[in-house]
């Protein structure tokens, strides 16, 4: 039960990331700008984090598929970890990390279940 409660939080926390960057949130695109990400990747970034919110999903009727959604995820936010410390901006760092905590507690749960 932990485990459902966990992924589906977490499934909705990454889609409202997807949904800001899709639709452009300036709190989301303008530090994308300053990273360095350009504009032309933003709507594959969405996509791929809407892509693993829903694998998340359906991860709870087919585990295969959470999983591979969920190591998706992980690799995701761990890139986004490393673009805003290439950046030097040290003091957004714990926004990926926010999104990436809850994927692994779902990753986590899903293989102990």
């Amino acid at each position: 039960m932990v485990h459902v409660v966990v992924t589906v939080l977490a499934a909705a926390w990454v889609a409202f990331s997807a949904y800001a960057v899709l639709s452009r949130a300036a709190w989301v695109v303008g530090p994308l700008a300053s990273y360095g990400v350009p504009r032309s990747w933003w709507p594959w970034l969405g996509a791929a984090k809407a892509a693993g919110a829903a694998g998340l999903l359906v991860g709870l009727f087919v585990p295969p598929i959470g999983t591979l959604a969920g190591v998706g995820l992980v690799l995701y936010f761990a890139g986004a970890v490393v673009t805003v410390l290439r950046a030097r901006s040290y003091a957004t760092v714990a926004y990926p990390l926010l999104y990436l905590g809850p994927v692994v507690a779902a990753l986590v749960l899903g293989s102990a279940a």
